[in-house]
């Protein structure tokens, strides 16, 4: 038997879900954010998990993009000087 693992599955299954969760907003986000949902036809609860979720799937994009530059680098796939300056020419002329 694997205890380890036991011990796992029973601290997850024992966890509480989140089912809603209070968050202190200043009273001038607040009501920008009263402010938009209202112009959208939403209730404001809906911008805010609409916010928490595009942020949180970013934040999974970049740390799965860091890992995977991290993994190049290790690899010894690096971009040297000037392969760096025509991307970023290329990206931002002038």
């Amino acid at each position: 038997m694997d205890y380890a693992r036991d011990k796992l599955l029973t601290l997850l299954l024992s966890a509480p879900s989140l089912i809603s969760m209070d968050v202190p907003l200043n009273p001038d986000l607040q009501a920008k954010l009263r402010r938009l949902a209202a112009q959208q036809g939403y209730a404001s609860e809906a911008l805010v998990v609409e916010a928490v979720e595009r942020m949180v799937n970013y934040d999974e994009w970049f740390l799965r993009e860091v890992d995977k530059g991290v993994a190049a680098a290790d690899r010894g796939e690096l971009a040297g000087h000037a392969e760096v300056r025509k991307m970023i020419d290329e990206r931002y002329p002038g």
